[in-house]
C-alpha cells in the first residue's frame, strides 16, 4: 500500500471488464477509495468484478448506469479526485453488425466522462485509448505520432474518443493522460479475445479455428498493463500525453497458436475460419509498439514475458474451463 493512493477516492469506468477488474483490484489493494462504474443490468451482475475474492472489495462502491447517461456519469465522478475511463463497447465484429451503438457508447460515453471531469473539477483523468486506432502499421514500431486510421466502426469510435479528450486538454485545460494499451491478456479475459480463444480450444477440442493466422500483435501481459495506468496517473506534468502500453515483441498469430497448444500439450490442429475474418480492407495485418515514451517518461517497462503470461493465464483458464464456451464463437 502506497501513501499516494491510500483513501482517496478514484472512479473506474468500464469497472466490469477485463482490465478494468485488475485495476480496481489493485487500486483498493493500494488503499484507495474505488468507486467502480459497471453497465446496468437487470442481473445486478458486476461483471468480472464477481471474480474478486469478498474480503478486496469490501470497501469498493460499485455503481451501476451508462455511460451515454450523463447524469450518471456526474453522479459517479461527484467527489472523486482521479477518474480513469475505461468503459466502452470493444469487439470489432459485434462494432461492424451494431456500428450506432458502438459509436455512441464510446463517443458520447467518453463526452460524458470528460464533461462531468471538466465541470467537477478532478484532479486527473486517464482516459484509456487502444492499439487499434493505428490500424495497420505504416511504419515499425508504431510510436504515438503513427497517423491514426479507422479501420472499423470501433477503431474509429476510439479515435473520435481520443481527438474529445486531446481537445478538452487543449481547449478546457483538462488534466487528462491519454493510455494506449496493446492487445492486453490474462486471467479473467473473454473468449472475445484471441489468446482465451486459442487456450480454451487446445483444451477442449480437436482443432482451433481463428480468423487470419498471419497477422502479428504486440501481447501485454494485464498486470503490466494496469501498472501503466497506475503509472501514468502517479506520473506529474504528463496532461496531454499520450503513452503507448505494448511491449515493442510482435507475434504472428499462427505461430501463438502453435506455443499454446505446445504449452497445453494435446494433439490439437490450427485451422483458419472464414466467418472470424475481418473484412480484407478493416483486417489490422500488423501491430508492435513503441513503448520507449512510457519507458522515459512513466518509467513503465512490462515484466511479464510472453511465456510467463501464457502459461499463468493457461493454467487460470484450465481452472475456469466451465466460465467459457469453446465451441461458440463469441464476438
Amino acid at each position: 500500500m502506497t501513501q499516494l493512493w491510500k483513501n482517496k477516492t478514484v472512479l473506474v469506468t468500464g469497472a466490469g471488464g477485463f482490465i478494468g477488474s485488475h485495476l480496481v483490484e489493485a487500486l483498493a489493494a493500494q488503499g484507495a477509495q474505488v468507486r467502480a462504474f459497471v453497465r446496468y443490468n437487470s442481473r445486478g451482475d458486476p461483471g468480472l468484478l464477481r471474480l474478486i475474492p469478498a474480503e478486496k472489495l469490501s470497501n469498493v462502491e460499485i455503481i451501476a448506469g451508462d455511460l451515454r447517461d450523463g447524469q450518471a456519469i456526474r453522479e459517479a465522478v461527484k467527489g472523486c479526485s482521479l477518474v480513469f475511463h475505461l468503459g466502452a463497447l470493444i469487439s470489432i465484429p459485434y462494432s461492424y453488425r451494431h456500428p450506432a451503438q458502438v459509436a455512441e457508447t464510446n463517443f458520447m460515453g467518453t463526452l460524458n466522462v470528460l464533461l462531468a471531469c471538466r465541470d467537477l473539477g478532478v484532479e486527473l483523468l486517464v482516459h484509456t485509448s487502444t492499439s487499434e486506432v493505428y490500424g495497420t502499421a505504416r511504419q515499425v514500431p508504431i510510436d504515438e505520432e503513427h497517423p491514426l486510421q479507422g479501420q472499423s466502426p470501433y477503431s474509429a469510435s476510439k479515435i473520435g474518443a481520443d481527438k474529445l479528450a486531446e481537445s478538452f486538454y487543449c481547449t478546457y485545460d483538462l488534466p487528462v493522460v491519454t493510455v494506449r494499451p496493446f492487445n492486453t491478456y490474462g486471467p479473467r479475459q473473454s473468449a472475445r479475445a484471441v489468446i482465451p480463444t486459442i487456450i480454451t480450444q487446445a483444451l477442449t477440442q480437436s482443432t482451433v479455428r481463428l480468423g487470419s493466422l498471419e497477422t502479428t500483435r504486440d501481447f501485454t501481459y494485464v498486470d503490466d498493463t494496469v501498472a501503466g495506468f497506475i503509472a501514468a496517473a502517479e506520473c506529474a506534468g504528463v496532461e496531454g500525453a499520450v503513452f503507448n502500453l505494448g511491449t515493442g515483441e510482435e507475434i504472428r498469430i499462427g505461430d501463438l497458436a502453435k506455443k499454446v497448444i505446445q504449452k497445453v500439450g494435446r494433439a490439437v490442429t490450427i485451422e483458419e475460419d472464414p466467418q472470424r475474418l475481418r473484412p480484407v480492407k478493416s483486417e489490422v495485418l500488423r501491430l508492435i509498439s513503441d513503448n520507449s515514451l512510457a519507458r522515459e517518461k512513466l518509467g513503465w517497462q512490462p515484466q511479464v514475458s510472453l511465456e510467463q503470461g501464457l502459461d499463468r493465464t493457461i493454467e487460470w483458464i484450465s481452472k475456469n474451463i466451465e466460465r467459457y464456451q469453446p465451441d461458440v464463437y463469441q464476438f
